[in-house]
């Protein structure tokens, strides 16, 4: 978290990590913690897209009320492959994070990330800052600046 912390403060992002009373280990948990709506709430997956034995880890932020096209991630890769689901301790050696507190920034090595064009639709947005029971606010333009991410039109169904 302090990570997390540090980072959105050297970017100049001045909203605070706030700490739930409970572990949100789901967007529907966060959701109801924060009185939002479930697709506010951004899910940050990890994937692993695989082609040729080639293994290239790849980041994917979707609303908290879609689930990932897969092949619209890899659409926007512009990689014939298969995409995975790495297992906890893989995601853990990738990001720098355990599952359910996966923030897309302050990450150990740059990694590319796709964002959900379904977020825009919410003025605020809520994203996992490095612990289960800690979260960060921005806008869907803020988290474009914040990761350097693309977005993608596909990414959720």
């Amino acid at each position: 978290v302090q990570r997390v912390i540090k980072s959105l403060s050297e970017m100049g992002h001045t909203s605070e990590v706030k700490e739930l009373e409970k572990i949100a280990g789901s967007a529907e948990e966060a959701a109801s913690a924060l009185s939002v709506e479930t697709g506010a709430i951004v899910k940050t997956l990890v994937f692993k897209v695989v082609k040729n034995e080639k293994e290239t880890p790849v980041i994917a932020l979707v609303s908290g009320d879609k689930r990932c096209n897969t092949k619209g991630l890899l659409l926007a890769l512009k990689i014939d492959g298969k995409c995975i689901r790495p297992n906890a301790d893989e995601v853990k050696l990738l990001t720098g994070y355990s599952i359910g507190g996966v923030s897309p920034i302050a990450l150990p090595t740059q990694l590319p990330i796709f964002i959900d064009e379904q977020l825009e639709r919410f003025d605020l947005i809520w994203l996992a800052a490095g612990h289960p029971h800690c979260v960060f606010p921005a806008t869907f333009e803020q988290l474009q600046v914040l990761t350097q991410a693309e977005t993608c039109e596909n990414l959720s169904e």
